[in-house]
């Protein structure tokens, strides 16, 4: 192996651990090496497992053949690693593989970050290079059809699991190619690990449970990681499992377990700019599926006039997902996405028809300890005048930081019975009044 006598001389003994930028150059090398030598038509017909066991052998012999000098620990990790290079995301796996991770963030060949528990930290992993990075993208967004490439180089798509992917490439990324991924779950959060985790309370969990029954129209409203899908996961767990749930995203992420779900996603322009198939219409198309209830991923754009327009016409029970840091700006951010409609409608008739069509604003932060808490839940109760007129009916109450840095605060109801109380009767999932006693105090 070309550079062998190189690397064992960097690498003579068992006692020291291989430095990080020789043992890339070996794993470069051993991966190089295998790709000459495999039979990828004979690898095809072999099952995952049955590929896994000829790797390793094969990576075994080649060290043998070689006489590469690494100790045992090197070894098992070399042959993990290169399993993960040819049947998986290369360095990632390990992250990938770790559930306390919510974030993957990529910044170049040389540096990747990750989240725990709502805090940035620096990992030891690296990519061989920019080239091997990009290879890990390519890998990626072709699994699910998408493509990247200078001509086309910003790109959103998935992992199998789920887990919502962006990539950016040069010439827009300055230094290097740049990913990001949104980890989820193999087991969706429940309510129960909501309740757990005090990101809501059981009087909270029993309202939203019975807006979601009645066929209220929720939007959910927050930040950039705050846990809006989560949330729109965990309520779309409260449909009756006799309906039609269609779902609208950009890259499908939402794990709904109902039986009659039917999941739908945009697809980009192609090399020559045409095909592009957006959310606007896909929500035009799914009012002709016959859905009992539409679930639009996330109100980005010119769709949420057709959303509040189906909201409006007998679709109702929807859920939608906004980005807004107050459920007053996610009223403003609605309106502002109906002009990008090119409806000639008046800012009153435009408010008519968000007051009409939105029943609950539920709004979800990220605290500056890391928690994601449901801070607001306030009823749209019509117009007064050119205003759109709320109430809040729970909240959550900010009182400081501990010496350890965490947020301390209670949630409460606020004391207002909710307009909308009289249809969760007619409905059949009344909420006692009980349950909007301001005194009642959550930590």
């Amino acid at each position: 192996m070309e550079g062998r006598n190189k690397l064992n001389g960097q690498l003579n003994g068992h006692e020291a651990p291989l430095v990080n930028n020789a043992y890339q150059a070996l794993k470069k090398e051993v991966h190089q090496v295998i790709l000459d030598r495999i039979d990828l038509e004979r690898l095809q017909r072999l099952t995952a497992e049955q590929f896994k066991t000829e790797l390793s052998a094969l990576v075994e012999r080649i060290i043998d053949e070689e006489s590469i000098v690494i100790n045992q620990s090197e070894r098992g990790r070399l042959v993990l690693d290169i399993q993960h290079e040819m049947l998986g995301f290369g360095p990632l796996e390990p992250l990938l593989a770790d559930p306390t991770v919510s974030d993957i963030l990529v910044n170049t060949a040389s540096q990747v970050y990750v989240e725990r528990r709502g805090k940035l930290e620096l990992t030891s992993i690296t990519f061989h290079d920019n080239t091997h990075l990009m290879k890990i993208i390519e890998k990626i967004v072709s699994r699910v059809g998408r493509r990247v490439d200078e001509s086309s180089p910003m790109v959103d798509a998935r992992l199998p699991d789920g887990s919502r992917v962006n990539a950016i490439i040069p010439p827009l990324a300055v230094d290097g190619p740049i990913l990001s991924i949104r980890r989820f779950a193999v087991n969706p959060l429940s309510i129960n690990d909501l309740l757990q985790l005090k990101t809501t309370t059981p009087p909270m969990v029993q309202l939203m449970q019975s807006l979601a029954k009645a066929k209220m129209n929720i939007l959910i409203s927050g930040g950039t990681g705050s846990g809006k899908t989560t949330l729109l996961n965990v309520l779309s767990g409260f449909i009756p499992a006799d309906e039609r749930i269609v779902t609208i995203e950009d890259a499908a992420e939402l794990q709904l377990r109902q039986p009659h779900v039917v999941r739908l996603e945009t697809r980009p322009p192609n090399i020559e700019g045409k095909g592009e198939i957006t959310q606007r219409s896909l929500v035009r198309n799914a009012l002709r599926m016959r859905p009992d209830r539409i679930i639009l991923g996330e109100v980005r754009g010119a769709e949420a006039l057709d959303m509040l327009q189906a909201m409006n016409t007998g679709h109702e029970g929807s859920f939608a997902t906004i980005h807004a840091n107050t459920p007053r700006d996610a009223l403003a951010r609605l309106e502002n996405m109906v002009g990008m409609a090119g409806v000639n409608l008046t800012p009153r008739a435009t408010r008519q028809q968000i007051a009409s069509a939105v029943t609950v604003i539920v709004q979800v932060s990220r605290l500056t300890d890391g928690t994601r808490k449901i801070v607001s839940i306030q009823e749209v109760t019509g117009m007064e005048g050119d205003m759109i007129t709320m109430h809040e009916v729970f909240t959550f109450k900010r009182v400081g930081v501990n010496l350890d840095g965490k947020v301390t605060g209670h949630f409460c109801a606020t004391g207002i019975r909710p307009r909308f109380a009289d249809r969760l009767k007619a409905f059949g999932v009344p909420v006692p009044d009980s349950l909007f006693d301001p005194t009642k105090q959550y930590e």
